[in-house]
């Protein structure tokens, strides 16, 4: 029986019809029961208050590594890696992250599989197995997952923080692990770290330090019975919480700048202060409110003058890392070469803004109208995945108390001056730490950090000359924001007058096709619109691509000032480069989106090139193409096969090599030329009438296409412009070897696609079963046993709707050729497996896969994207999901088994393989030989020239028609 069922009143949402629960075990675990009848899918996470932070001196990561550990195996089910291959065959996914001060393991699983799933579950808390075998194996994984992270700029920064802080606080230390530490010194010492890892779990994992969630669409009192079962057994040894010491800066860490050098190009500044946690007024939202703030984008804001001077890009302010003990109040400005020379005047106008803070004192109308936001925002959720929502729930657990689980400090109620008064205080030049980076310092810095190796000088910095910062700082007109119009008043829900189930074909005209779909799941105050921009000039040519991205980002900048407001207030909208032109998205509350539209449609039209900002935003995108040579080998291994299936597609390095040449007026010439022609693909969605999103467009095409000197006119039908796709020849194998482009990144990586077929129902939920079929015992195969890296997937593949298999995996064990053979090996032992298969594990396979497919969307924008893709790619098949059930259910186990000998198998008669080979340094011989080897054998065939081989390959046809693509 369960100790505490007193019933407290937990706060939710207006709109939540979900029962909720919470009980205390007699182990005194604390757990909340969610019940949702309406749900597809069941999930469990629990939250163990044993983090990072309770590693053992000289076993920097032990927490991290037994998080791994307990995925493998158990006394009840001692099969290695049967929880995750359980979970994986009935729909589900499983993970876990270990943070400072907890650890989170989490599941969602069909709802079929959910009572066996939960008894796996918690036997990582009653009787975990950590065999010596998998000892050893997993070390490497943390190792593998350590190497990935090491030339990542948020993971040298984050370690830099923590190591300029004083040695004996916890936050100090290394927490992730790696070799070194898990393995080499603990040996040096004596130690086995099996001994320490399962001595580690003993001593800390205890009931009374537990939160769990479970979440399933069973009453609650079926749910309870279901805990009681599984997790009364847990043993509690009254552990007390771990509680830091305070805050982890001593006065020599303050009143510091920390010039660091980081891996990729551009400037940063991070002005950091320690201040008191918001955990512990998180009603009165002291951070939250500085950071509304300080962090705001409209006139007047830091970042409004910072961008205007031409010296920064983005600005974001609140509450970084926290525990209940610490906490840090960061603001973080990616800044412009012209920034950088300009330092002292940005910290100085930061400071001036501070000052502006403290002489406006705190304003109750801000405090209310933050709380206002804050409140519809709860109110109004959209509901998000089970898995999601009890992590989320979960690690609220062990910091606020029953009542505000679900809430946490999401919601603002009590205004109290003298609580952010005090964080405003804490935010002063005494007890400031700035952290500067650039590349320029590289060879600049005598000091390095030890477990990321990145290289740092320190200066000491005082009151007074930030006094002296701030007074020759630019004398700018800053000033707080104005009242914000874009807050929803009109939060009613319109009743869809037909009850539309799927998008239909609302309107048609020469210049636009506008598909149209009423909420009829969601009921709630939101809509959903999509303008896609068909221009032909857009994208035929490096420059034309160029010009386009540094377009759409203007616009992004000329409407920021004012659409922040709208953000804000929930309504949010981007403007985005697409392979045929762009598009405009809004999502949000619908009562004043119209508004925000009719703004940026009215931008568009009225586009003109400012110079400064010109600048500013080639500077932008010149550093975003440099920095691609800095994306993890296996992100470059994906753009090389993207590079070679898509048709018409530009490489980085052309559009690199087009940047200096580009000019403002190359912009303002090409944007009326891009514009001249142009087709609209529209969506609209959610709590919007017809006849008003019809008006919408009807207004766009008013603006665009219509009046004395239209911008846009309409396309010729040859002008439609389709995504078309390498059509690899049937029994073929190509590879295209290439060297990583960081030459200090020691990871390789290998993408094997297999390409199958285009769109087609039967075909696609073939090649869909295998995939759920063999996605587990692939990963537990190359990753688990041969430990090839910690990034290791296979999954479908989908190219304007043509359809494959990918195999993703990147490695330091061996080189790109090596793991390939590994993937082959993998398929030829899992051939027997799959001619093995039951008739009974068919038939499970096939109704997890048809559970899957039955899964509600979950909100609006989940739905959308759904509807988008088949609008996008062409295929209009609104009703795939049910009409891929049915194929489902006519499928028999024959004829998979022929799908993977045709297909997939290795030698497979119609197999068409591409690898993409990216070798790091270790494997720098192995791309030599690679790239020298003439093979004599038939294949695999090495493309040596992209574009010469995608010139010689026949493409798919594109299922976009002729006129607006419609097949009607």
């Amino acid at each position: 029986m369960a100790v505490g069922k007193e019933q407290v009143e937990i706060v939710k949402a207006r709109t939540d019809k979900r029962n909720y629960r919470r009980v205390v075990l007699t182990n005194s675990l604390e757990v909340l029961l969610i019940s949702d009848p309406d749900t597809d899918k069941c999930a469990a996470s629990m939250d163990v208050a044993v983090g990072s932070f309770s590693n053992p001196e000289g076993l920097e990561g032990l927490a991290h590594f037994l998080e791994h550990m307990l995925f493998y195996a158990s006394e009840k089910y001692p099969v290695e890696d049967s929880y995750s291959k359980y979970i994986t065959e009935h729909g589900g996914s499983t993970n876990a992250f270990t943070a400072s001060e907890n650890t989170n393991y989490h599941f969602d699983v069909n709802i079929d599989g959910f009572k066996e799933a939960l008894d796996r579950f918690s036997q990582f808390f009653l009787k975990p197995l950590m065999s010596a075998d998998a000892t050893m194996r997993e070390i490497k994984a943390v190792d593998s997952e350590n190497q990935k992270n090491l030339l990542s700029d948020a993971w040298r920064m984050n370690q830099l923080q923590k190591h300029l802080t004083a040695e004996s606080h916890p936050y100090h230390k290394f927490s992730t692990g790696n070799w070194d530490t898990l393995e080499v010194q603990p040996k040096a010492k004596g130690l086995d770290t099996r001994h320490e890892l399962i001595k580690f779990y003993e001593e800390n994992y205890s009931a009374n330090l537990m939160h769990l969630v479970v979440y399933s669409n069973e009453s609650l009192d079926t749910i309870q019975n279901l805990v009681e079962e599984k997790f009364q057994g847990i043993r509690n040894i009254d552990r007390c919480y771990f509680h830091s010491p305070g805050q982890p800066c001593s006065l020599e860490h303050l009143q510091i700048l920390v010039r660091t050098v980081p891996i990729k190009q551009g400037h940063k500044l991070r002005i950091v202060w320690p201040v008191t946690p918001e955990i512990r007024h998180y009603k009165e939202g002291p951070c939250r409110y500085l950071g509304h703030l300080i962090g705001h984008e409209g006139e007047g804001s830091l970042y409004y003058i910072l961008k205007t001077l031409g010296w920064a890009t983005s600005l974001s302010a609140g509450e970084g890392e926290s525990s209940l003990e610490f906490s840090f109040f960061k603001v973080a400005i990616d800044l412009t070469d012209a920034g950088h020379e300009h330092i002292q005047d940005i910290i100085g106008l930061l400071f001036k803004y501070i000052g502006l803070l403290q002489q406006s004192g705190v304003c109750k109308w801000i405090f209310d109208e933050l709380s206002a936001v804050c409140e519809t925002k709860f109110h109004y959720q959209d509901k998000i995945r089970p898995i999601d929502y009890v992590v989320n729930t979960s690690s609220n657990m062990q910091f606020y108390p029953p009542k505000d689980w679900l809430s946490g400090s999401s919601l603002l109620s009590k205004f109290c001056p003298s609580i952010i008064q005090m964080v405003l205080d804490e935010l002063s030049p005494n007890n400031v730490r700035i952290f500067w980076e650039s590349k320029n310092f590289e060879g600049k810095t005598d000091m390095v950090e030890p477990w990321y190796g990145t290289t740092y000088s320190i200066e000491r910095i005082t009151s007074s000359l930030i006094q002296e910062w701030m007074l020759s700082a630019p004398d700018e007109n800053l000033h707080l924001p104005a009242p914000n119009v874009f807050i929803p008043t009109d939060l009613s829900i319109r009743n869809a007058q037909e009850k539309v189930n799927l998008p239909v074909l609302l309107r048609r005209s020469p210049y636009s096709t506008l598909w149209y779909k009423p909420d009829t799941l969601f009921f709630t105050p939101k809509a959903y619109v999509k303008i896609d921009f068909h221009c032909p000039h857009a994208g035929n040519s490096p420059e034309a691509e160029v010009l386009t991205d540094i377009f759409t980002r203007l616009l992004m900048d000329y409407l920021n000032e004012y659409a922040y407001y709208a953000q804000v207030a929930g309504l949010y909208y981007g403007i985005n480069q697409t392979d045929s032109g762009f598009q405009v998205i809004l999502l949000g509350y619908n009562h004043k989106l119209r508004i925000l539209l009719e703004t940026v449609v009215e931008k568009i039209a009225t586009f003109k090139v400012k110079t400064d900002r010109f600048s500013v935003i080639k500077e932008t995108v010149t550093k975003k193409y440099q920095n691609f040579k800095f994306q993890q080998p296996y992100q470059q291994a994906m753009y090389y096969c993207a590079l070679i299936l898509q048709n018409q597609s530009w490489p980085w390095i052309e559009k690199l090599e087009t940047l200096p040449l580009l000019e403002a007026e190359d912009l303002a010439k090409f944007v009326p030329k891009m514009l001249s022609k142009a087709f609209l693909e529209c969506y609209i969605a959610g709590n919007i009438d017809s006849s008003e999103a019809e008006s919408m467009i009807q207004h766009t095409e008013g603006v665009l296409f219509r009046g004395l000197n239209p911008l846009c006119q309409q396309l010729f039908p040859s002008q439609h412009l389709t995504n078309r796709v390498v059509k690899l020849e049937k029994g073929m194998s190509y590879f295209y070897p290439s060297e990583g482009l960081n030459p200090s990144d020691e990871n390789s990586a290998l993408v094997h696609y297999i390409q199958v077929h285009r769109d087609d129902f039967k075909m696609n939920v073939k090649l869909q079963l295998f995939a759920l079929i063999a996605k587990q015992p692939a990963f537990h195969q190359l990753r688990s046993v041969e430990q090839l890296g910690y990034i290791t997937v296979l999954m479908q593949r989908n190219d304007s709707g043509i359809l494959g298999l990918q195999f993703i995996i990147q490695s330091t064990v061996k080189g790109p050729g090596g793991i390939e053979q590994r993937v082959e090996a993998f398929l030829k032992m899992f051939e027997s497996k799959l001619y093995e298969m039951t008739a009974d594990e068919f038939k499970s396979n096939v109704n997890t896969l048809i559970d899957m497919k039955l899964e509600k969307h979950k909100n609006l924008s989940e739905e959308s994207a759904f509807y988008w893709r088949e609008i996008y790619n062409g295929t209009l098949k609104f009703n795939r999901r049910e009409s891929e059930v049915a194929e489902l259910r006519q499928l028999s186990r024959q004829e998979l088994i022929e799908f993977f000998d045709d297909y997939v198998k290795v030698g497979a008669p119609q197999k068409k393989t591409l690898s993409l080979r990216v070798y790091g340094n270790l494997h720098s011989s192995e791309y030599i030989a690679d790239n020298n080897s003439e093979s004599s054998q038939p294949h695999p065939v090495k493309i040596d020239d992209i574009f010469t081989f995608q010139r010689s390959q026949p493409l798919y046809g594109s299922f976009k028609g002729g006129f607006g693509h419609m097949k009607l």
